[in-house]
């Protein structure tokens, strides 16, 4: 059989820690050959990683990990990094990546049998995408994670309805002109039937999934001996606006002041635009000196099971906002990977999730009093009820989050003629 060939764009590809870096090893596996147009690396912090520059490297080759397989293809494209996170340095390179990625199109050569655009922020990083399909005639999917302008609300303040009604009409064009979209819910993949009048075939529902290692615990002696003694809360991931993280602090504040004798601590694992104002807020409401709220740093996705499992429960959070609400975390399916009761803050999808399965405890959005008391009921479970939920956790995750069936879904709708049997 002729090997299928996919051309994927997206702004955020290796070596910065996105789910798109397994998406493209799991299509290589199953024989499909990868190509990727995409930035220069500088998320999240706004900096270039070793060894890039704006200059480049402007092409790399990154060995496939199959045998006979040709190595996958990494074409850069420009982009003006969001150094210091300010919301002009967001904006700048929220639409500096689009532009000057279709000065890029005659690099890869294809021929492709697909195009697909894992688009996160912004929605104009499906424009490279759409352009490339159509002057070559290659079908485009778009897998929405960030449903815009939406998310955009959540990260800049936009509040003129004129600018509003244009972020809008861009986004919903960009979503229309796409062959295919995958939604990660079916609230969301009725909100975008609703606005771009697709047929149902043509909006999947394919939730991100779980990458394999989470499901494998990760003892690590030196982080037990160090967090020993007390009831470790751990967060994992992008720190930014949308995941609402001073609720967190504020409910830990809360539920510290009742614990009666119980030492919560919060490990927060990751960076990001909000990482200042919460180191500031940590102090504000004294978490730091205390060391009730550690900020541990960002480490690569393979190490987040060194803190998931030595975690008591762990926190999944977002702002208040029935956009966000369309959608269930990815996070949220590693944590039920790792087999911990998950205290959720948020409305919507994820929050009916964690409540239907069981395995935890839920609070509306951005409600500091209601996750505070969550937090304190949770360490007041015997060790034997938190493994309890902690299992309803990972049977959740075996049903509904595994890498293998989901790729298969995802391989299937974006190459229809040809599912690959091979894994």
């Amino acid at each position: 059989m002729e090997q299928r060939r996919v051309l994927v764009v997206t702004q955020h590809y290796w070596p910065e820690n996105f789910r798109i870096n397994d998406l493209v090893e799991g299509f290589v596996a199953d024989g499909i050959a990868v190509d990727v147009l995409c930035g220069l690396p500088n998320y999240p912090k706004g900096e270039w990683y070793p060894g890039y520059r704006y200059a480049g490297p402007r092409y790399e080759e990154r060995a496939a990990g199959r045998e006979g397989m040709p190595p996958v293809r990494i074409w850069r494209a420009g982009e003006i990094p969001r150094r210091g996170n300010s919301g002009l340095m967001i904006f700048l390179n929220y639409v500096s990546w689009p532009l000057l990625a279709l000065l890029s199109l005659w690099r890869p050569k294809g021929p492709y049998d697909a195009v697909f655009c894992y688009n996160t922020s912004p929605v104009l990083m499906a424009l490279p995408a759409l352009l490339y399909g159509w002057r070559h005639h290659v079908p485009v999917t778009v897998y929405v994670l960030d449903l815009w302008p939406e998310n955009l609300y959540s990260v800049l303040p936009v509040k003129s309805r004129f600018w509003q009604g244009v972020a809008r009409r861009v986004s919903d064009w960009h979503y229309r002109k796409a062959d295919k979209l995958i939604a990660m819910s079916s609230s969301l993949q009725r909100r975008l039937i609703e606005r771009t009048g697709k047929p149902e075939g043509d909006v999947a529902v394919i939730p991100q999934y779980c990458e394999d290692f989470y499901a494998l615990p990760q003892p690590d002696e030196g982080l037990a001996a160090q967090y020993a003694g007390g009831f470790n809360l751990v967060f994992t991931g992008n720190f930014s606006p949308a995941q609402s993280l001073d609720t967190v602090l504020r409910a830990l504040a809360l539920a510290r002041k009742e614990a009666k004798g119980q030492t919560l601590r919060l490990l927060l694992v990751g960076d990001g635009m909000s990482r200042a104002s919460l180191g500031a807020l940590a102090e504000e409401l004294g978490l730091a000196q205390s060391g009730a709220v550690v900020f541990c740093g960002s480490v690569p996705p393979a190490e987040v099971p060194r803190y998931t499992t030595l975690a008591d429960a762990l926190v999944v959070s977002l702002s208040a906002s029935e956009d966000l609400g369309l959608t269930v975390p990815a996070k949220l399916a590693s944590y039920m990977a790792a087999a911990k009761p998950i205290l959720a803050s948020m409305d919507g999808e994820g929050r009916a999730a964690v409540e239907t399965a069981g395995c935890g405890l839920a609070s509306a959005a951005c409600d500091a009093r209601g996750l505070a008391a969550n937090m304190l009921s949770l360490c007041r479970l015997t060790a034997e009820e938190r493994a309890a939920m902690g299992q309803k956790a990972f049977a959740c995750y075996q049903k509904c989050y595994r890498r293998a069936e989901l790729l298969r879904q995802l391989e299937g709708f974006l190459l229809p003629a040809n599912t690959p049997t091979e894994g």
